[in-house]
C-alpha cells in the first residue's frame, strides 16, 4: 500500500478547541462545537515541504514537556505571511491560532499533533521565480497552562483525590471539559496551597504527589494518569520489532549503557511533613550516590511519603542495556503492520525490540514508547520512537513483558 496522507489544516478561529463549530440548524450534533460563527479552517495539506513534531517525557525530571511543531508550506503567494495586507488571511494572522497535523492510512486518520502556533517566519527569495516558505512554530497545550498563573483553586478541598484537583486546575483556567482524559487518582491531597504559580506547576505538583503522569495527546486533550495505570501499562499488549523479518521492521535502534537513570536514594517531603527518605546501599556501592528529591509535595501522611521514595528507588536502582529509541521508515515497502503501528502507538504502550549484533548474539529489550516524534517531506515519513524503562516498577500477574516478576519487582503502592 502507499505511504499516509499527511494533512495539515490551520484553525483560525479562538478558544482552545480544535473542532469545527456548529451553528444552530447547520452543524452535525456530536461532532462540531457550538459557536456563534463557523470557524475559519484553511488546509494547506498540498503546500506541505515539511513537518518535524516532538512530544515526550524528560526522564531526568520525570515529567513530559511542552509538545512542539515545525511546519513550513510553500507559500508563494505571501497567503500566511502577516506582513502581507494582501493576504485573503491577513487579519487572522496572529500568535496562538491553531494548528493540527493528522495522518490518513487505509481509511484511518491518525492524529499527529495538535497545538498553538507562536511565530510565522516567511522566507523570500530576490528571485520571485524561487519559491517562497512560510515556517510556522507551535506548541501544544502544556504551554498555555504554563503561561496562565493562578493562586487560589475554586472547589479544592482537603482530603480531594488528585484526579479531581487537576479538574478544578484545568476549570481554574477554562479549558473545555470534552478536551480532557482525567483519572480519578488514588492520592487524597492536602488543602490547595493557594500560592501563586502557574496552572501547570500546579497540576505538576498534584502528578508528582499521585505518582502519575500528565501530558498533552497527539489531539490536544489533557491527560492525567494514577499510579495505577501507569505502573501496570507494561502489562499491556506488546507490538514486536525485530531485525530477523519475524516481527515489525525498523530503520535504526539505539542501544545504551550508562548510570544516568541510575537513583538509589531518594527523599521525599510533602508540605508540613517530616522528609522520607528511601536508599538502596548495594546500588551505592555499586554506582555511588545517585540522588533523586522533590519537595512541598500534597499527599496528606509521610507514610505515603516514604511509599514514594521507597517505589522511585526500587524502580531505578539498577541499570541494564536499553533501547533507547527505535526508528521506522514509512516508505519501506510492504510495510503496512510498521505504518499502522507508527501511527497507532504513542505513551506508555508497551514495545519489544530485538537486535541481532555481529557474531549472531541478540539484544532483546521489553520497554514502552516515551517520546514521539515525527519527520516528514513530500518523499519522506519518518517515526522515531524514544523508549525508556517503566516509571514505576510494579507486580503485574499474569505478565509477558519481563517486568513484574514475584520475589524481584515490588508491589506498587
Amino acid at each position: 500500500m502507499p505511504a499516509p496522507t499527511v494533512n495539515a489544516y490551520i484553525n483560525f478561529s479562538t478558544g482552545p478547541s480544535f473542532a469545527q463549530a456548529m451553528i444552530l440548524d447547520t452543524g452535525i450534533l456530536d461532532t462540531n462545537i457550538l459557536g456563534d460563527s463557523a470557524s475559519l479552517i484553511v488546509d494547506v495539506s498540498d503546500q506541505i515541504n515539511y513537518i518535524q513534531t516532538a512530544r515526550g517525557r524528560n526522564p531526568l525530571v520525570d515529567q513530559f514537556q511542552t509538545g512542539t511543531l515545525t511546519l513550513r508550506i510553500v507559500d508563494q503567494n505571501g497567503d500566511f505571511n502577516p506582513s502581507n495586507p494582501a493576504s485573503p488571511y491577513y487579519t487572522y494572522l496572529t500568535p496562538m491560532k491553531k494548528v493540527q497535523i493528522t495522518a490518513t492510512y487505509n481509511g484511518v486518520t491518525y492524529p499527529i499533533f495538535a497545538g498553538f502556533i507562536t511565530s510565522y517566519l516567511n522566507t523570500q527569495p530576490k528571485d520571485a521565480t524561487e519559491v517562497a516558505y512560510t515556517t510556522i512554530q507551535a506548541v501544544d497545550a502544556f504551554r498555555l497552562a504554563y503561561n496562565a498563573q493562578i493562586s487560589t483553586v475554586a472547589g479544592t478541598s482537603a482530603g480531594q483525590l488528585s484526579g479531581a484537583r487537576i479538574n478544578n486546575i484545568l476549570d481554574q483556567i477554562s479549558w473545555p471539559a470534552t478536551m480532557r482524559d482525567i483519572d480519578a487518582g488514588l492520592t487524597t491531597l492536602q488543602a490547595d496551597p493557594g500560592t501563586a504559580r502557574t496552572s501547570l506547576d500546579a497540576m505538576q505538583t498534584v502528578t508528582d504527589s499521585e505518582y502519575g503522569a500528565l501530558y498533552v495527546s497527539a489531539d490536544g486533550n489533557f491527560v492525567f494518569q494514577d499510579r495505577n495505570v501507569t505502573a501496570g501499562s507494561i502489562g499491556g499488549t506488546v507490538t514486536t520489532f525485530n531485525d530477523n523479518g519475524t516481527g515489525i521492521s525498523y530503520a535504526n535502534a539505539i542501544w545504551k549503557l550508562d548510570d544516568t537513570l541510575v537513583f538509589n536514594s531518594a527523599q521525599i517531603s510533602r508540605a508540613g511533613g517530616t522528609p522520607q527518605t528511601a536508599i538502596n546501599q548495594a546500588s551505592i556501592d555499586k554506582y555511588f550516590i545517585h540522588s533523586y528529591n522533590l519537595q512541598n509535595l500534597l499527599m496528606q501522611t509521610d507514610a505515603e511519603a516514604l511509599d514514594y521514595a521507597q517505589a522511585y528507588v526500587a524502580s531505578r536502582a539498577e541499570t541494564s542495556i536499553r533501547c533507547d529509541g527505535i526508528e521506522l521508515d514509512l516508505y519501506s515497502p510492504n510495510y503496512d503492520t510498521g505504518i499502522v503501528a507508527a501511527l497507532s502507538l504513542d505513551f506508555f504502550d508497551p514495545i519489544r525490540v530485538v537486535t541481532t549484533q555481529p557474531g549472531g548474539s541478540t539484544l532483546d529489550k521489553t520497554l514502552q514508547i516515551f517520546g514521539v516524534a515525527n519527520t516528514i517531506t513530500p518523499n519522506s515519513f519518518r517515526v522515531f520512537f524514544t523508549t525508556l524503562e517503566p516509571v514505576i516498577d510494579a507486580l503485574i500477574l499474569d505478565n509477558t513483558s519481563g517486568y513484574g516478576t514475584l520475589d524481584y519487582n515490588v508491589l506498587s503502592y
